[in-house]
């Protein structure tokens, strides 16, 4: 009876390690502003699939081949990224891998990912959208206003209270004030800079006129 209880436990516990290890291995981001996103990215490209594969890019340290998901893409526009358009982007096999899901039909995405030597990589903790979800403002603000606040830094309060630290820094409530990160900061805000360096939160798709930059409280 004592060997049998002794096998129950051992059980359990290689099953309770191994749901640990799962666990550690889950992909983990921190959640980030579209700006943060756009400007964090390497290439940023409005684009739908048309095609998905899994290849081979080598092996891990044991051994064991490496496996990624291919997405083929036809590009529709290009916001910031190399000259030449983006054809693939490569992503991890499954969500616990960090990798992105898409769907191969006639939907457009909002891309963000990092260019490497064998091409652009995405991962979930990247600006992966639907191009129908973005609200107008967001869609027009990629081509000039989420890089002209590049520069500034956008600081997400968790809880309260919350502060910035510093004069080029904006504060993003609209986890504590909305209960989402999806909230009205992060589909109609901006954070840029004025005149005087500081920066702060712009509502709106075009540039901002002069009394914006040179007001103290916008």
């Amino acid at each position: 009876m004592n060997n049998l209880n002794n096998s129950i436990l051992a059980t359990l516990v290689v099953l309770l390690l191994w749901r640990v290890k799962e666990i550690a291995e889950a992909c983990s981001c921190s959640p980030m502003h579209p700006q943060q996103a756009f400007c964090n990215a390497d290439v940023v490209i409005r684009a739908k699939v048309v095609g998905r594969k899994e290849i081979a890019s080598g092996n891990d340290v044991y051994g064991n081949p490496i496996k990624r998901i291919q997405y083929d893409i036809k590009q529709t526009k290009m916001f910031k990224g190399p000259d030449q358009a983006v054809e693939a982007i490569f992503t991890a096999p499954t969500s616990a891998m960090c990798g992105v899901n898409l769907e191969h039909d006639s939907k457009e995405y909002l891309i963000t990912g990092k260019m490497e030597s064998d091409g652009v990589h995405v991962t979930l903790c990247d600006f992966v959208e639907p191009w129908s979800d973005l609200t107008h403002t967001q869609t027009l603000s990629l081509n000039q206003r989420y890089q002209s606040g590049c520069d500034c830094r956008i600081v997400r309060c968790q809880t309260l209270p919350c502060s910035i630290g510093g004069p080029e820094e904006c504060l993003w409530t609209d986890w504590v004030l909305e209960a989402t990160h999806r909230g009205k900061q992060a589909q109609y805000f901006t954070c840029i800079p004025r005149s005087d360096s500081s920066c702060n939160w712009y509502r709106g798709s075009h540039a901002p006129k002069k009394e914006f930059m040179d007001i103290e409280d916008p």
